[in-house]
């Protein structure tokens, strides 16, 4: 099939967000084709500093920004650009990586490993509250939640919680998968998004410390609890370097069915499953294991990561993120890369099951043909015949330029004629 490059940005209904360059490196493999090889066509609105690329991934225009900045703020502040420039997204995806709560689990079935991707129900922006001398208190008052998910993505979504929704989103996933590898190969980035193993997949008791295990002199020599202080040292050491205890790992039934396909030499070892949940999002890096589990358990969340929050009331957003470590002080780098793989893929497979809306006939027109309704100002441009009209029913006006009519909502009376700028009246600004 030969898809038409858009002419202009009401044509982008998708806008894929990342944090961090690796997210955007692993997204950026698996669009079908990009529209800004030559430059940009589509500009962007006054105000926005966001900069973008522009391309297709299935049947879907997409739109794809990248942060400057983690955090909630920034986030916040970049989908408030995006709605500027891009007023017909329909839905935005956050996709990138993020910190597993693997004690979340119910059952070995749902085990979460390393590798594996977790779709947001909903987003607990966990760190806004107030801090007392003894104890922290989350705000979780109607005012202060953030809402759920728009009817459209909430349907969505419960398909993929049945057994042919997920099996569905699982096998594309994992195609999707080989084929980002496969680019990557391609472009001679080789061995980057390769699965690590799962020898690298440790998830250490929690309450067992990064800390120096072998004789040493500083404070860890003293830690013997999870209240007592590590090196400045031990916090940027691995495990390897700091001597931690294999001896200390938790045992889990689905990566030991995934070491036996590994040691089968199949391809499967290195498919992740894909967990529907709540995430947890917040401005700090979690990196203790008992606050992991104590907010895990309090909060019903299976993931921390950090822009959720702040795109979550300015679009309509899904939060796609793989697990690249277990929110712990043993947490490394290793995974990452893999981790923005499998959320990739799982982000190009969940596209292929959103059903594309129809566009409504006056919005297939270019804009200088269409009528416009521009809200805030209180007068009128042309000349504009209309029936009588009372606030807050509709105004039906015809245009010399058009014979398709115009709706304006909550106008004050009208009768006969308004000339150009001659009648000011309470209501939106209508140029035709």
């Amino acid at each position: 099939m030969v898809y038409v490059k858009p002419s202009r940005r009401e044509d982008f209904e998708i806008v894929i967000i990342c944090g961090l360059p690796l997210e955007f490196n692993a997204v950026s493999l698996l669009l079908d084709e990009y529209w800004d090889e030559d430059g940009d066509h589509f500009g962007r609105s006054p105000g926005d500093v966001n900069h973008y690329i522009t391309g297709r991934i299935g049947r879907y225009n997409v739109v794809l920004a990248l942060l400057s900045h983690i955090g909630k703020v920034h986030t916040a502040s970049a989908a408030a650009s995006i709605r500027s420039s891009y007023g017909s997204v329909r839905l935005a995806l956050l996709v990138g990586i993020c910190g597993g709560a693997p004690q979340a689990a119910n059952g070995e079935e749902d085990e979460i490993l390393l590798g594996d991707v977790i779709i947001s129900r909903t987003v607990i922006q966990y760190d806004f509250g107030r801090l007392y001398p003894d104890r922290f208190i989350r705000k979780d008052t109607l005012e202060d939640n953030l809402g759920k998910a728009n009817k459209d993505i909430r349907n969505l979504l419960i398909t993929f919680e049945t057994d042919i929704g997920l099996e569905r989103l699982q096998r594309r996933t994992a195609y999707f998968l080989k084929q980002l590898q496969a680019n990557a190969t391609g472009r001679k980035r080789q061995g980057r998004y390769s699965y690590p193993g799962t020898a690298e997949d440790k998830l250490f008791k929690s309450l067992y410390r990064h800390k120096h295990h072998v004789p040493c002199t500083c404070v860890c020599r003293d830690c013997n609890s999870i209240s007592n202080p590590v090196c400045d040292e031990a916090l940027s050491l691995s495990c390897e370097e700091l001597g931690c205890d294999n001896l200390y790992l938790e045992h889990r039934g689905q990566l030991d069915a995934k070491r036996q396909l590994e040691q089968d030499k199949s391809d499967k070892a290195q498919e992740p499953t894909i967990h529907m949940g709540s995430i947890a999002s917040g401005d700090i890096v979690m990196k203790s294991a008992e606050d992991r589990d104590r907010i895990a358990k309090k909060e019903g969340v299976i993931a921390f990561e950090m822009e959720g929050a702040g795109i979550w009331e300015e679009l309509p957003c899904i939060v796609i993120k793989g697990i690249c470590d277990y929110a712990d002080c043993h947490k490394n780098k290793r995974w990452q890369n893999f981790a923005a793989a499998t959320a990739a893929s799982t982000l190009k497979a969940v596209l292929e099951r959103y059903i594309q809306t129809d566009k409504n006939r006056n919005e297939d027109l270019d804009p200088l043909e269409r009528d416009s309704i521009t809200q805030g100002a209180s007068w009128y441009d042309s000349e504009v015949r209309g029936e009588d009209v009372t606030q807050g029913n509709e105004l039906r006006v015809s245009s010399p330029q058009s014979s398709r009519h115009c709706i304006v909502q909550e106008g004050s009376y009208f009768g006969g004629v308004i000339k150009v700028a001659g009648s000011v009246v309470q209501g939106n600004r209508m140029s035709i």
